[in-house]
């Protein structure tokens, strides 16, 4: 359960993203560009030329269906390091989510190294990766920006490519939203 106000809040979050990115409340929007816009920079592996790189091989080859992105902060400074193997989609998502930690000011709840990779990893607790979750799909798929395609009958498909998202990700976000109901009840 998220606390009062958070879900318009992240709605809010997404439309001045938008204002400052200089594009339309429905417009969807790049994750880079708005890493960009928050001054965090977005590397891969390969340009982590501290960690070993049998350690970078592993992250990339036998390890790379277990991570996808990655937020390392020190002060008030953050680094995203993403996992350059996977979907665009789930690259997208994945950007959203780390971006959304670090506009909600999530702290990790604990840090460990991963037996098999190697690496020092941070976890978030239930309630943060839920927050996270809500706000990247606020992000990717504003609730206005859903009206608007659902109004204009864009294929589910389409709407997946104009918007760089999964179907698991429209689908949660027509789910979470209710948009369709609110269009089917208006008889649009």
């Amino acid at each position: 359960m998220f606390r009062r106000g958070f879900k318009s809040s992240s709605e809010e979050t997404s439309l001045k993203i938008r204002r400052k990115l200089q594009i339309a409340p429905h417009a969807p929007v790049d994750p880079g560009a708005v890493a960009k816009l928050l001054a965090i920079p977005i590397i891969e592996p390969g340009q982590l030329t501290d960690l070993p790189s049998d350690v970078r091989g592993r992250l990339l080859s036998a390890h790379s269906d277990e991570w996808s992105a990655i937020t390392v902060s020190f002060g008030k400074s953050h680094l995203i390091v993403v996992n350059p193997t996977h979907a665009s989609t789930r690259s997208n998502s994945s950007l959203a989510h780390e971006i959304a930690h670090v506009i909600l000011g999530h702290e990790p709840s604990m840090m460990y190294m991963t037996p098999r990779a190697g690496v020092m990893l941070r976890t978030h607790n239930k309630e943060q990766e839920d927050e996270a979750n809500w706000l990247a799909g606020c992000i990717l798929l504003p609730r206005e920006a859903l009206l608007r395609v659902r109004r204009l009958r864009t294929p589910d498909g389409e709407i997946c490519t104009q918007y760089g998202v999964s179907p698991a990700m429209l689908r949660f976000r027509l789910n979470a939203t209710a948009v369709d109901l609110q269009i089917r009840r208006r008889g649009r």
